[in-house]
């Protein structure tokens, strides 16, 4: 099976020596988003905000397959503070229509950049 590495260029490039998003058959996955600007660095003060920010870097990097957040079936949220669950299940329900994903949240105790939130996703190709 062979794989296909993507990216958005409305997103800054990784950081690492991993790809963006990979496609493997049926399969998109992409890797745990940031709440980053263009140039890389963390914004938005809150937890929602961040969560907001991530999320639509998982849009961005799904479209740059061909896919929309609709694809999405599982999300793993990374989160520094469990206190900010709450308002980053806000973004979630915001961001997904029903069907929403399946969704893990994993307590860390350090993201990138001082971030409060990282998402990461795996999309299906119907």
């Amino acid at each position: 099976m062979a794989r296909h590495a993507f990216r958005s260029m409305q997103e800054p490039p990784p950081r690492g020596p991993h790809s963006a998003a990979v496609s493997a058959g049926h399969l998109v996955f992409v890797s745990a988003q940031l709440p980053v600007d263009e140039r890389g660095a963390v914004v938005g003060g809150s937890a929602a905000e961040q969560a907001r920010r991530a999320l639509d870097a998982v849009g961005h990097q799904l479209r740059s397959t061909g896919l929309s957040p609709d694809a999405v079936a599982t999300v793993t949220v990374y989160l520094v503070d469990p206190a900010d669950a709450a308002p980053v299940d806000d973004a979630f329900a915001a961001f997904f229509a029903e069907p929403r994903p399946a969704r893990t949240l994993v307590g860390v105790a350090w993201l990138p950049g001082g971030a409060l939130v990282q998402i990461e996703a795996v999309a299906v190709r119907y």
